[in-house]
Formats: structure tokens, sequence, C-alpha cells
């Protein structure tokens, strides 16, 4: 998931590193480092999942995620789009197209793009003779470790190494704390019963995973406001 900032001095930054937007479903296995059962990936039953991007009462606008199931492969769509407005003006804008590829349970393939209030960024990574070979823009292409996966925060798996920011395409390795279980509110006001995992370091978040093993949204503080994701559906 990626984490934008929005307009400095007129509304709190939203970091970029989400580490915008993922869970990992059930009782999937390693086959090795950063290889997972394809069947056991967390498919939501509907094949989609949902955010309102809320910062305090303020909804900035949404992240979608959309799966498609393959045979033995998968694509997962990730589609954000917020802003900061007062009034009729858009005062900060930002938007995050991504797709996934997985193939036999290994990611094969990352394709983002970022337009952050005028500033793009573009992330190509893929899977060569085994090795996931990502291209940062502006900067030279790197083997990602075996154990990274893209931080679209669907799959919980990455919270298993290090992460691959989707924005940038640097590669984080932040301090990871289970918390336990605790509630959070949907989108629609009823409690989610999650489990937290509290992220320090180079990324600071809360992620919250629902019993099924599926990313039911995150939160950070900012400018000492709260902006958390509280999932649709």
């Amino acid at each position: 998931m990626i984490v934008p900032r929005i307009a400095p001095r007129i509304a709190p930054r939203i970091a970029r590193r989400e580490a915008l937007g993922g869970a990992l479903g059930g009782i999937a296995a390693l086959l090795a480092p950063g290889m997972a059962r394809a069947a056991a990936l967390p498919v939501p039953p509907a094949n989609r999942l949902g955010f309102d991007v809320m910062m305090g009462s303020r909804k900035l606008g949404s992240h979608e995620l959309v799966f498609h199931p393959q045979g033995d492969g998968l694509l997962v769509d990730v589609v954000v789009d917020l802003a900061y407005r007062i009034g009729p003006m858009t005062l900060f804008r930002y938007t995050h197209t991504a797709r996934e590829r997985w193939t036999g349970g290994q990611v094969a393939e990352l394709t983002t793009q970022t337009n952050e209030n005028g500033t793009h960024y573009k992330v190509d990574a893929r899977r060569e003779n085994g090795v996931f070979v990502v291209q940062p823009p502006g900067h030279p292409s790197y083997a990602a470790p075996a154990d990274a996966l893209p931080a679209t925060h669907w799959n919980r798996h990455e919270l298993d190494g290090p992460l691959i920011n989707t924005q940038n395409g640097e590669l984080l390795r932040p301090q990871i704390a289970p918390e336990g279980l605790s509630s959070v509110a949907a989108a629609d006001g009823k409690p989610l019963r999650v489990r937290k995992y509290a992220l320090s370091g180079p990324v600071k978040l809360n992620l919250w995973y629902d019993e099924a093993q599926q990313w039911a949204g995150l939160s950070f503080v900012k400018g000492g406001f709260e902006v958390r994701y509280a999932r649709r559906g």
C-alpha cells in the first residue's frame, strides 16, 4: 500500500511508505522464503477489498483492491485515489495504481504508477531466472531478498520479511511487533475483531488483519492527526 503526503503546512503529511493498497489467509504454509501455496493466498470471497481513507472525520478518498484468480496464478489490481480539499479547492491530489502477478505461489511481476501532486513515479519488478528484480525510478535495479514482498498489505505474509515500497521501489526492513487481539471500526461503524501489528523504524504504522487473516485496515499518526483505513463490506 502506498501512503502519500498531504499538502505541507496545510494538512498533516501522510508518509509515503505504506509500507497503499493487503492479508495472508487461512493456513498458508511456506514452501521456501517468499513462496506460499497459491491456494492459500488470501483472496477475499468477493474478489475485492475496499477501504475509506479517513483523516479524523474527513474522508480523503479510497483504496481499492480487485483480485483475478487465474488457475494457479493470481492478478491483483490496486487503485488509490486521495485528495485533500477545502471547499471547492483541491490542495493536494494523490493517485496510485499497481498490478501484482502471482504464479505458482510466487510474486512474478509488479508494475506501479504514482502521481503525487504532479510528481510521477514508476516501479517495475519481475522474476528473472528465479530472482525478483526491482527497478526503482531513477536508481539502479536490484535483486530483492528471497523473502521480500510488495507492501500492498493484502498478504499478511509480507510481515515475515523485507517490504518493497510500491511507490518508489525502496527495500524496507521495519521492526514489527505483534500486539494481540483488539477491535476496530469498519466503514459502516460495526466492530471488526482484528489482530494488530505495529511497525516502526523506516515505516511507522499499525496494520490490522481479521480472524480470516485478511487485511482489515491500517492507521498512523501524522501532524497530531490519526489517518485510518476503514474497510468496507
